[in-house]
């Protein structure tokens, strides 16, 4: 994990990051720093279909911190941070250095942070945010929070819905990898850390477009989007996957 910081740091400086992000070729340089960092941790990022590169709002189900260089391995979005992070030793340096938009909140303004959102998408950037708005156990998609969405739709952005899982050596959802409920940050640091190798699936999902379409609308396809697209996933990637019911077995067979 030192040797990737190191060589995140080199790679910053090779391409003159600390100056002004170089946002045009940083996605490049994102996805590999990433993904030595996530397998410093000992997880191997698998896509089970090619994930696109296309400029967009990206969204994913949130399972533990570990998505961030999970995700960040495979699509060219930037990530989307809170002001304070900026101000951090080491990684608020080197997040800057990474194009990350960093979001001043007031007191609970989502509309401001979809402003600063919207501009950014016009700019011809993409950004990732995890819909859910908190951590899960991996095994289900909660309900999807849609006030971001409205970035999208005023910069006249598609949503690209992706979801991941995490699956350890029997071919079971891990239980190690998910940072959620009154798990500490350290605790969860070690944990995984302490865990045998992992593997981190990605499935991106069918593009949703947001013209012409209201939050609600875009809201409602999103969250049945990442609820069928897990249930896929679950399905494609797991040794025993769970029973679904015959209307879900009919969903499946058509997302699939």
């Amino acid at each position: 994990m030192v040797r990737t910081m190191a060589g995140g740091y080199q790679a910053a400086s090779k391409i003159g990051a600390w100056q002004e992000p170089p946002r045009e070729i940083l996605p490049k340089y994102i996805q590999a720093f990433c993904g030595h960092m996530a397998a410093s941790f000992g997880v191997n990022v698998v896509e089970v279909e090619p994930v696109p590169q296309t400029h967009a709002l990206w969204a994913s189900n949130h399972v533990s911190w570990m998505d961030i260089p999970v995700m960040g391995s495979v699509s060219p979005a930037f990530f989307l941070s809170k002001a304070e992070v900026e101000d951090m030793p080491i990684f608020g340096r080197l997040a800057r250095a990474a194009g990350t938009l960093f979001i001043k909140r007031g007191s609970g303004d989502a509309d401001s942070v979809a402003e600063q959102m919207t501009d950014f998408l016009k700019k011809g950037y993409s950004i990732l945010f995890y819909p859910e708005g908190t951590t899960t156990d991996g095994t289900k998609i909660k309900r999807v929070h849609g006030k971001l969405l409205q970035a999208a739709i005023d910069a006249g952005a598609p949503v690209q819905p992706t979801v991941l899982c995490y699956v350890n050596a029997k071919g079971e959802l891990d239980d190690k990898v998910p940072y959620y409920g009154g798990l500490t940050m350290k605790d969860s640091l070690l944990q995984v850390m302490d865990t045998p190798k992992v593997t981190a699936y990605v499935l991106p999902l069918e593009q949703i477009s947001t013209q012409g379409k209201t939050r609600a609308e875009v809201t409602k396809e999103l969250e049945q989007s990442m609820q069928a697209g897990l249930a896929v996933l679950h399905h494609r990637v797991l040794k025993n996957p769970p029973k679904v019911t015959e209307k879900s077995a009919k969903k499946l067979t058509e997302t699939a």
